[in-house]
């Protein structure tokens, strides 16, 4: 199996193992991320998922597939609705996800990145999109996820020039959350997901819809918004949140 899913406590590991084509993308592979996310999304224990490559995030989708499952507009629209259900099922899940970026990140592979809500990479890590020298113009829901990223600028250079960038650069414009020596990303990414799995669940979930409806152009409270507000004062959580800042002991969520 090219993807591997490994759950450790309260955090999800989703792997993209295959070295050989350095981690290239198949259409086999976008088409089993909604399956493997759906588990994610119903395993209860699992607050946290990771996705990680291995020298390499990932090289990008597995052109050499292309002249085969991609030829003509229905192969097209076939293989790009498999790509982009992949994403949809990463972006749209509920629970925070962070990508552990190394080697090449490029083309699909920096989609994948990108529908993650955080990037930590290392400092080998590099950067691209590419449909400009494919002939391929790229996806909306893709291009949104790098706009609230990078901003306009930055994600027309990107996709105009489909040139690579570096880790430093990805950095300062924001593609990136944090960068780190090849040999310390692994311990700050398990720190990292190991502090978002001790926070109060109904906190996490209620942030991460929120921001994701700021960046969806919604910019006012509505019934929707102010019933996270009600369950957040009505859990069990809040219960336990404010004991244990008046018995000045760690919260257990």
């Amino acid at each position: 199996m090219t993807l591997r899913l490994d759950t450790a406590g309260p955090v999800a590991t989703l792997t993209i193992d295959r070295p050989a084509k350095r981690n290239a993308l198949s259409y086999e592979m976008w088409s089993a991320l909604p399956g493997l996310l759906a588990r994610v999304r119903d395993d209860d224990a699992v607050r946290v998922l990771v996705v990680r490559g291995g020298e390499h995030f990932s090289a990008g989708a597995d052109i050499s597939e292309f002249s085969a499952l991609r030829s003509g507009a229905d192969g097209a629209a076939r293989y790009s609705e498999a790509v982009h259900a992949g994403e949809r099922s990463i972006v749209t899940l509920g629970k925070p996800t962070i990508a552990a970026v190394t080697g090449f990140c490029i083309g699909g592979g920096c989609e994948v990145a990108l529908a993650c809500d955080l990037r930590l990479a290392a400092a080998d890590a590099r950067f691209g999109i590419t449909p400009a020298k494919l002939g391929i113009v790229y996806n909306f829901l893709s291009t949104r996820q790098l706009v609230d990223a990078v901003g306009p600028a930055w994600a027309k250079q990107i996709l105009f020039s489909g040139e690579i960038i570096d880790a430093a650069t990805a950095l300062r414009i924001g593609l990136v959350n944090e960068v780190h020596p090849v040999e310390e990303l692994e311990a700050r990414v398990a720190e990292l997901a190991g502090t978002i799995a001790s926070r109060a669940p109904v906190s996490v979930r209620g942030a991460k819809h929120i921001v994701n409806r700021i960046t969806e152009g919604h910019h006012d409270e509505d019934d929707a918004v102010r019933a996270l507000y009600d369950e957040a004062v009505h859990s069990a959580e809040y219960a336990e949140g404010v004991a244990a800042f008046l018995e000045k002991r760690p919260p257990r969520f």
